[in-house]
């Protein structure tokens, strides 16, 4: 469920888009009702709405399992500033500053399998793989007449390895909103910031896959069914634990780095056009504060203490989703950013399918 994922968020984790349109909604009951005698008494059953994965939305059956495939394109124009520094976050770097305007294209391509333990209880692993590649434009102001001079980096290879456990901790049987708390942990399985290929200076040949950073994300989901339509909001907390990094990168040795921890917000609604296609509209933020960083000179031993500033990365959702058949449903959402920090814009394409294993 999150993004972020995914969870929520994310994360993100998501999240990865918050809102999607992956649906295992139970069957109604009402082709089996009696003729005669008096009703049936009424039994508890979940409400037919259209799962959020992300946010850890309705749950998947006991019993139930739903492998997801995953594909997802973004794009970021960044002018920042950058000199052989350390790129910890997509818009997070560690060292001097250079002016420099970057074209960052992410290609990822991810399975989640999502297992329903009880009705209540749904344990969910995503194994992402990712492509980078960044256009790096530099104005060289030194010489008369200045002139740009360009450079692209890639890298590819496994991403960070998601797990997740998503409980409904009510049943609903008031008609009230559902509360789903969630649990999300990111590994470290992509190629750090720190263990890529550098020149001598500390200047990148080319791109992490991974955050470098074990994390660890609780959060609230709250979902309110009111037909046709469902609204939703997320709150969250990511816990980004810091390294002992130890490792020389150009004149300086990286020691100790504490990246910020970050609040994470959605909200939104999900309409159902028909039985079989619906569209969902948010908002999304993330509030990441800010990375402190522990150099050191080795031929002093004078350590210093770099402070990097918070981010702000908040994003418009949007999204839609078709349920081909009981077992498979397709969905495409799209993000585009409203704040500097977050990338212009975020294409999702899911195709999840389920079955039944016990």
């Amino acid at each position: 469920m999150h993004e972020m994922t995914k969870r929520v968020i994310i994360l993100p984790s998501l999240l990865t888009m918050m809102v999607a349109g992956s649906s295992y909604a139970q069957t109604s009951d009402d082709q089996n009702m009696e003729q005669v005698g008096q009703p049936p008494p009424a039994q508890e059953k979940q409400p037919e709405i259209q799962a959020i994965p992300d946010i850890g939305g309705v749950l998947t059956p006991q019993g139930r399992f739903v492998l997801e495939p995953e594909f997802q394109y973004s794009h970021s124009s960044v002018n920042r500033l950058t000199f052989r520094g350390v790129e910890i976050l997509s818009t997070l770097l560690i060292g001097a500053l250079n002016a420099e305007d970057v074209d960052r294209d992410t290609w990822t391509t991810s399975l989640t399998g999502r297992l329903g333990v009880t009705n209540r209880l749904e344990l969910e692993l995503k194994v992402p793989y990712v492509y980078r590649e960044d256009t790096v434009t530099t104005t060289i102001a030194e010489v008369e007449p200045s002139f740009d001079q360009s450079r692209s980096l890639s890298g590819d290879g496994l991403g960070d390895i998601e797990v997740a456990a998503h409980y409904q901790l009510n049943r609903n049987l008031d008609g009230g909103p559902f509360y789903v708390g969630n649990l999300r942990y990111k590994s470290t399985t992509g190629k750090s910031p720190f263990e890529i290929d550098r020149t001598d200076d500390g200047i990148e040949r080319e791109l992490a896959t991974g955050s470098g950073f074990h994390s660890i994300e609780p959060s609230l989901t709250i979902l309110f069914p009111s037909d046709p339509a469902i609204y939703f909001a997320n709150i969250g907390y990511l816990f980004n634990l810091k390294k002992d990094v130890n490792e020389r990168i150009g004149e300086f040795v990286i020691g100790e780095v504490d990246p910020g921890d970050a609040i994470r917000m959605s909200f939104g609604m999900a309409y159902a056009i028909n039985q079989k296609s619906s569209f969902t509209i948010g908002y999304k933020n993330d509030f990441i504060g800010e990375t402190d960083t522990e150099f050191t000179d080795p031929d002093t031993g004078i350590k210093t203490t770099q402070t990097a500033e918070s981010l702000n990365v908040g994003s418009m959702l949007l999204g839609w989703s078709y349920q081909i058949d009981p077992d498979v449903a397709l969905s495409l959402n799209l993000e585009f950013g409203v704040t500097e920090d977050a990338p212009d814009t975020t294409l999702t394409l899911r195709a999840p399918f389920g079955f039944d294993v016990f």
